[in-house]
């Protein structure tokens, strides 16, 4: 990954609607260049998926701290979580949680009713969930 596919990276993820020909007048690429490294991004996994975020004044959003049991490896646990719908990112990390998942809905009812999904999934223990009331 070059400095272009990183300028390319930064405008999709302020604009993930950003057209070819409006990003290659960005970064001084022609609008095949940008479509090129944008599949290559994409194939390589770079990219993993474009998506619609949407603001807390419009939707609601959470974040959840999961807590695994020590017998299932986390990466199966997080994989899980991962295909339930309104789980936009998943994060590994270390203390007292393994999991991080920030979920995004409509409203406070579809956040819930995705936390309740998480919950089930096998191999969670303990969670705690904030509602996000303002991003900047």
């Amino acid at each position: 990954m070059d400095e272009k596919d990183k300028q390319i990276i930064k405008i999709l993820k302020n604009d993930a609607r950003a057209g070819y020909q409006d990003i290659g007048n960005q970064i001084s690429l022609s609008e095949g260049a940008v479509r090129k490294r944008i599949k290559t991004l994409t194939d390589d996994g770079v990219i993993r998926k474009f998506t619609v975020k949407v603001g807390v004044a419009e939707g609601a959003q959470a974040i959840t701290l999961l807590a695994t049991n020590p017998s299932q490896p986390t990466v199966e646990v997080s994989k899980r979580i991962m295909e339930i719908p309104n789980v936009e990112t998943i994060y590994e990390v270390t203390g007292e949680y393994d999991i991080v998942a920030v979920i995004s809905g409509m409203n406070v009812t579809e956040v819930n009713e995705c936390l309740e999904k998480i919950r089930r999934v096998d191999g969670i223990m303990k969670t705690n969930t904030m509602i996000v009331l303002r991003n900047w």
